[in-house]
């Protein structure tokens, strides 16, 4: 029994295949996030036993491919090629900061030491993952514990970032007392373990809920159209806004504040210009005077032609009307105001834009490739709210409610809760929907904001401020409903000063850097 323990413990692969296994069960909808301690323990031990950086490199990345492959695999339901691209990529990508673990595991520094410069390299590649062209935060250690938010509840002080903060340090000096047992590394490893769970359990017995300033009754709708048919599966456009209309008026009152739709749910395209198009004067008009009619705002996605007469922008589509981008957005109806648009700021690399698109067109001094009409969607630039009775709140599309980071802007500038519309339909009956409705529950947290939720075939609901579930739909069922949402105005420290964790433990991975080159020289 010892022998065959000694065989797995000094064997990289079977320990890169069992990680991979341990990292893909820690994330949603399985229950079982305290097997990620586990699953990076093992990954410090295959950096302990490879020569080089590179081989380091070399041998995690199995175990990330397989992390990959079991968390989102359901990629590949929307674009086979893409989601296989994304899986190989990011599963690269990741392995960046081991190679930067393995070079400050090699110097002659304390244990404890060693151990938060690993976990600020983590952290370090994490937070620079979300700020560019290819970012996929999907994968972030903190999602693991989204369906545990007893736990967490220190978010509110440190951004999600904390979570991967805890597990990461913890297991990095578990790894180091393995190798060197000594009081003071054991010390650090037992404060660090139990702190942040202590540090959660307390906010939730001893801090107090924040007191609304009013509540807004808001309808969620959830219209369950199939997104591989056109007009979401009904003979014309005007049929599925029918079918919006009808769910919408089930379950509306005459206190109703704000009525929500998904993304996509207007199946006609909708131009920000009169006169063009038909459909979209018609469907522009019809849900202003619904607005109008039920004296409330309504918040829906679409697709958005905007066309430039003036400070037209890089890589314009042309058409005989003039230049033109199209934006995957939310459009805001009002009683007696005109229609507001907030064009959509993280778009999926690859699936709703190709990546380094201006640099692709830049670099392209031939013309070889027409980027102006591949780029696919316009990206958005400002975080744009809607109004509702006195207060704000952002229709954060689908991918943008996993940026922490660019929800900060909306929180600051007084967002009276959260809006999420989004359509996880395009990825079936997989666990990609459940994923994306837990990591919701950590906004809730981190902000101190309820949130509601809108998703074309589920799971729409809405989740309080302590990430606790208040309605939760089926998936795959057309239905909607009606509650009563506190509208806050408090803010958390993680809202007041961002993401200071991630600025800490690039300071230190900047250190860390230093730190191998001045040893590697001399």
């Amino acid at each position: 029994m010892k022998n065959s323990i000694r065989q797995f413990w000094d064997n990289s692969w079977t320990l890169s295949i069992a990680a991979g296994i341990l990292l893909g069960l820690s994330y949603p909808p399985v229950p079982l996030p305290f097997l990620i301690f586990v699953a990076f323990l093992l990954v410090f031990r295959i950096i302990d036993l490879s020569d080089s950086a590179r081989e380091a490199a070399y041998k995690v990345y199995p175990a990330f491919l397989i992390w990959n492959i079991i968390t989102t695999y359901w990629l590949v339901m929307a674009t086979v090629a893409g989601g296989v691209a994304a899986i190989l990529a990011n599963a690269a990508v990741m392995t960046i900061p081991v190679m930067l673990q393995y070079k400050v595991q090699q110097q002659s520094l304390p244990p404890w030491f060693i151990a938060l410069l690993q976990t600020a390299f983590w952290l370090s590649y994490e937070y620079l993952h979300h700020l560019w062209d290819l970012a996929w935060p999907w994968l972030a250690v903190g999602n693991a514990w989204a369906n545990v938010p007893q736990l967490v509840q220190y978010i509110s002080v440190t951004g999600y970032w904390g979570i991967s903060f805890w597990v990461i340090f913890t297991t990095a000096l578990g790894y180091q007392y393995l190798q060197k047992p000594k009081y003071s590394t054991k010390f650090a490893l037992i404060t660090v373990l139990l702190i942040f769970p202590i540090w959660s359990i307390s906010i939730s017995l001893l801090g107090s809920e924040t007191e609304p300033e009013q509540t807004h009754e808001v309808v969620v709708v959830q219209p369950n159209f199939d997104s591989y048919e056109p007009n979401g599966g009904f003979e014309s456009a005007q049929q599925a806004n029918n079918h919006l209309l009808s769910l919408t008026d089930s379950v509306i009152t005459q206190n109703t504040r704000l009525i929500v739709w998904p993304e996509n749910a207007v199946q006609n395209q909708i131009l920000n210009i009169d006169g063009y198009r038909n459909f979209s004067d018609r469907t522009k008009q019809q849900l202003t005077n619904y607005a109008n009619k039920r004296d409330a705002t309504l918040i829906t996605g679409a697709t958005f032609f905007e066309f430039y007469e003036d400070d037209v922008p890089a890589l314009p589509r042309t058409s005989q009307r003039g230049a033109y981008l199209v934006f995957n957005a939310a459009l805001g109806f009002y009683p007696n105001k005109q229609m507001e648009v907030y064009r959509k700021h993280n778009l999926v690399p690859i699936v709703e834009r190709i990546p380094f698109v201006h640099f692709l067109d830049a670099i392209d001094f031939f013309g070889l490739v027409n980027w102006n009409k591949i780029q696919n969607y316009g990206k958005g630039y400002t975080a744009d709210q809607f109004s509702v009775n006195g207060t704000a709140t952002p229709a954060l599309i689908c991918y943008d409610s996993v940026f922490p980071n660019w929800i900060l802007n909306y929180v600051r500038n007084g967002a009276g809760y959260l809006t999420i519309i989004t359509n996880d339909g395009w990825w079936g009956n997989t666990s990609g929907h459940e994923q994306h409705f837990a990591y919701a529950r950590l906004r809730a947290i981190e902000f101190d904001r309820w949130i509601v939720r809108s998703a074309n075939n589920g799971i729409s609901g809405i989740i309080a401020p302590d990430g606790s579930i208040k309605v939760e739909t089926p998936y795959w069922k057309t239905t909607a409903f009606n509650y009563e949402v506190p509208v806050l105005t408090s803010q958390t420290l993680y809202t007041r000063f961002g993401d200071w964790l991630p600025y800490l433990m690039m300071f230190l991975s900047t250190l860390g850097i230093g730190i191998s080159f001045r040893k590697q020289t001399k």
